[in-house]
C-alpha cells in the first residue's frame, strides 16, 4: 500500500481523527467511512443534511460554537478549541455534510486506517456538527468541526443554515486564528465582530478593522445574519514568527471567550499546563537567537503601548469576573 501525505490543511490529532472516522456508523443521517476488500461492496451514499424534522432530536435553547481547518485557523487554534469542547463534554455526532458537494480531494485527501489491524476504512473529510449538554448547563450546544471547503461556499452555507434551523439553534458563535505582530510573552490578544451594535456591547468586541479577502468563518457569519441567525466571531492573533501547532495558549483564550458568550463554564482540563510548557518551549528558542529576541522586545513595546490606549474599566470587569467563575465558591472561614 502507498501511503498518503496529509496535507497541511488536514492534519489533526490523533484522537481527533479516530473519532472522526467512527462518526461513519453513528452520524445520524450520514456515513463518512467505506469499508473495502473482496467482500465490501460501496454502501448507499447518505452523506448529506437530515432530510426530515422527524430525525432530529428536540433541543433546549441550543447554541453552536465551530470552526473550521485550513485558513481560518492558524496554530490549529480554533478548531483546537472545538476539539476540546468535544473532549470534556462527550459530544457525540450527530450531521455530516456530503464532501463530494464541497471538497476537492487532490488537496484534501481522504485518510485509510486499519481497524483491528484488519479491516481498511476509508475516511472522507467533511464537516460535522455534534450534539452536548455540558454538566450544569440548561441549554443544549451544538459542536461544528470541519475543514474550509474547496468549493461552493454559498450552497455550503445555505446548507449549514438548514441544519442550524431544523434544530431551531438560537445563537452561533464562530472561532478562528490568525498570524500576527503579537508577542508571545503577552496574552493573546482576541478581536471580534458582530453585525449588531447590541452583540457588541454584550461582548465587548474588540472590534477589528481588518479589510480585504475572507475566509468561510467570514462568509458563514455573512450568511447567518442574512437569515435572522445572531452570530459573533473571535479571532486570536498569534505571534506570526511561531506558526507551527498546536498553540494552546492560543486555545485557552479563545475557550475564555465561548465561555463568556455562552455562559456556561468551559474546564480547562490540561491546556493551562500545555500552555506554560509551550510558553517555556517558545522562550528558549527566542533566547538562541538574538535576532529574535530584539524583535521579541520590539513588539512587546508596541504592544505594551497599545494595551495602555485600550485598557477600559469594562475590561478589567471582566478579566475579574472570569476570576471569579474559575476561583469557584469561597470557602467558609
Amino acid at each position: 500500500m502507498v501511503p498518503i501525505a496529509p496535507s497541511t490543511t488536514t492534519t489533526r490529532s490523533a484522537s481527533a481523527a479516530a473519532r472522526d472516522a467512527d462518526c461513519g456508523a453513528t452520524v445520524r443521517g450520514a456515513t463518512t467511512s467505506e469499508p473495502t476488500g473482496a467482500a465490501g461492496h460501496r454502501p448507499a451514499r447518505t452523506l448529506g443534511v437530515v432530510p426530515s424534522r422527524e430525525d432530529l432530536p428536540t433541543l433546549s435553547s441550543p447554541v453552536v460554537v465551530g470552526a473550521f481547518e485550513g485558513w481560518n485557523d492558524a496554530g490549529d487554534a480554533a478548531t483546537g478549541a472545538v476539539e476540546h469542547l468535544e473532549l470534556i463534554w462527550d459530544a457525540r455526532p450527530l450531521v455530516a455534510l456530503d464532501p463530494d458537494d464541497y471538497y476537492d480531494f487532490q488537496v484534501n485527501r481522504p485518510t485509510v486506517s486499519l481497524v483491528d489491524g484488519i479491516t481498511r476504512r476509508l475516511s472522507w473529510p467533511t464537516t460535522r456538527i455534534s450534539l452536548c449538554r455540558p454538566a450544569g448547563a440548561d441549554r443544549d450546544v451544538l459542536l461544528m468541526r470541519g475543514i474550509e471547503p474547496n468549493m461552493r461556499w454559498r450552497g455550503f452555507c445555505d446548507e449549514i443554515l438548514a441544519v442550524l434551523a431544523e434544530l431551531d439553534v438560537q445563537s452561533i458563535v464562530l472561532l478562528g486564528a490568525l498570524l500576527a505582530d503579537a508577542p508571545h510573552t503577552r496574552p493573546v490578544p482576541v478581536t471580534g465582530s458582530a453585525y449588531d451594535a447590541a452583540s457588541a456591547a454584550r461582548f465587548a468586541l474588540e472590534q477589528s478593522r481588518y479589510e480585504g479577502p475572507t475566509g468561510i468563518v467570514g462568509a458563514l457569519q455573512d450568511a447567518a445574519v442574512r437569515t435572522g441567525l445572531p452570530s459573533i466571531t473571535f479571532w486570536a492573533a498569534l505571534p506570526h514568527y511561531i506558526s507551527q501547532p498546536p498553540n494552546p495558549k492560543a486555545t485557552v483564550a479563545l475557550l475564555q471567550r465561548v465561555e463568556e458568550a455562552i455562559e456556561i463554564r468551559v474546564p480547562l482540563a490540561g491546556l493551562p499546563e500545555q500552555t506554560v510548557d509551550w510558553q517555556r518551549m517558545v522562550d528558549d528558542m527566542a533566547a538562541e537567537d538574538s535576532e529574535v529576541s530584539e524583535y521579541v522586545k520590539r513588539l512587546e513595546e508596541k504592544a505594551g503601548a497599545a494595551d495602555l490606549a485600550h485598557t477600559s474599566g469594562e475590561s478589567i470587569a471582566r478579566e475579574f469576573e472570569r476570576y471569579l467563575r474559575h476561583r469557584g465558591p469561597a470557602e467558609p472561614t
